[in-house]
């Protein structure tokens, strides 16, 4: 399992996140899932561009 030192706003330190398997196909076509969770509490954390969910957002606001 892949794992990352990342900070952990609840931990209030630089802890260890692993990245869980993904369910939501990011890693399908090759790519890396965006989620991962820290090892000493578990919170979960989203890493990556936000600019999809941006823009999905705007067309619901749009509409």
């Amino acid at each position: 399992m892949d794992s990352r030192l990342w900070p952990c706003p609840p931990c209030g330190e630089t802890t260890e996140h692993v990245q869980p398997p993904c369910a939501d196909g990011h890693t399908d076509a090759g790519g890396e899932c965006p989620e991962w969770a820290c090892v000493e509490c578990g919170s979960a954390v989203v890493k990556g561009e936000l600019s999809p969910v941006a823009d999905v957002v705007r067309a619901r606001i749009a509409a």
